[in-house]
């Protein structure tokens, strides 16, 4: 199902993402990454969050952009899966959106082979396309993670 209502809309490579708001915990400026060692190649380290340890996603490597070091103007997301809290660094955050049910284009009809895109919003100031965070992971990124974690 795609989601409609509120999503938190951030740029990468000037290309407008979102995430539900509800699957957003809170928006943060960029700060320095501890490497975890063992963790997938697209865990770029963790942060510290509010006294919690989260594991910081490379979501410019899952969506096959440039490498791009990370700034003081950058932005990163703590957003919650069911199964974790997940740092999305980005390139800044724009703010809310509402994304009315008709704008919204399911993302198999569009791009089939990419699992982690949730839809598209079509919207009067250009299209959002919607990130499923569920599926942002592998079952094997997912499980090597945990062990990475696990030596923490």
């Amino acid at each position: 199902m795609i989601p409609s209502g509120q999503v938190v809309v951030f740029l990468l490579d000037g290309q407008r993402y979102a995430l539900p708001l509800s699957a957003v915990h809170r928006v943060v400026y960029a700060v320095e990454t501890t490497p975890l060692p063992s963790a997938p190649e697209i865990v770029l380290g963790v942060i510290n969050a509010e006294g919690r340890i989260v594991p910081v996603i490379n979501i410019r490597k899952r969506f096959e952009l440039p490498d791009k070091q990370i700034g003081p103007d950058d932005h990163v997301i703590i957003a919650l899966t069911a199964r974790r809290s997940v740092a999305l660094v980005t390139d800044s955050v724009s703010g809310v959106a509402e994304i009315p049910p008709d704008t919204l284009v399911d993302s198999s009809s569009i791009l089939p082979y990419v699992p982690y895109v949730k839809g598209i919003a079509k919207l009067p100031d250009g299209m959002v396309i919607i990130h499923d965070l569920e599926s942002f992971l592998s079952l094997e990124e997912d499980r090597a993670l945990d062990d990475a974690m696990s030596q923490l």
